[in-house]
């Protein structure tokens, strides 16, 4: 979690390296993909450091205004670093899933909703859905549930995952989703949070 302006930038950092992507001016002005990520952790480092909030209100209505133009409803403090988004187009994501450092996430991606159960989180036995670190989550995977998935895991297009993996290094895949093999992340995805 952003605690702190240094904890900001080593983030943002780590999220872009992740994206094979710089922060530059005309990087920011042509890519939204940059400018959400940047929007992203600023808003977050603004709310976990407490700053007043009519400082915080003009970045939060960008996030909010750029988020329904990308189709994606991301809240705060779920990412460790290192994130990667690699398109836009719908991408949801439950306000209390926990995803770790590294995940490289497509799009049609729908992660830690319970169907039809609105007050779930009021009780506490059930947990909320937990993505270990450098997981590939594919385009199309729904997860479901308050499941965990271990690290170095790659998860692929359009796989439904109701169940935890507690196995690293493997592949999940299918409808409900399955181990495939024994292979893990390594080669899909970038470890932009390795580097600090």
């Amino acid at each position: 979690m952003i605690k702190s302006y240094a904890d900001y930038k080593k983030y943002l950092k780590a999220d872009l390296r992740s994206q094979g992507k710089s922060l530059g001016l005309k990087r920011f002005v042509f890519d939204p993909l940059v400018r959400f990520t940047f929007l992203l952790r600023f808003n977050e480092y603004l709310l976990n450091t407490k700053k007043p909030a009519f400082l915080r209100f003009f970045w939060l209505v960008w996030f909010k205004r750029l988020s329904v133009k990308l189709s994606f409803s991301i809240p705060f403090n779920v990412f460790d670093a290192g994130v990667a988004f690699v398109h836009y187009g719908q991408l949801i994501i439950n306000p209390k899933a926990q995803i770790g450092k590294n995940c490289r996430i497509h799009n049609g991606v729908n992660l830690g909703g319970y169907s039809g159960m609105a007050n779930t989180f009021k009780n506490e036995s059930i947990q909320p859905t937990r993505i270990g670190d450098n997981c590939y989550i594919g385009p199309g995977v729904k997860i479901i549930g308050g499941v965990s998935i271990a690290s170095n895991t790659v998860i692929g297009a359009n796989c439904v995952v109701s169940k935890s993996f507690a196995e690293e290094n493997i592949t999940i895949a299918g409808v409900p989703g399955k181990i495939l093999s024994t292979s893990g992340s390594d080669g899909f995805l970038i470890k932009g949070a390795e580097f600090d």
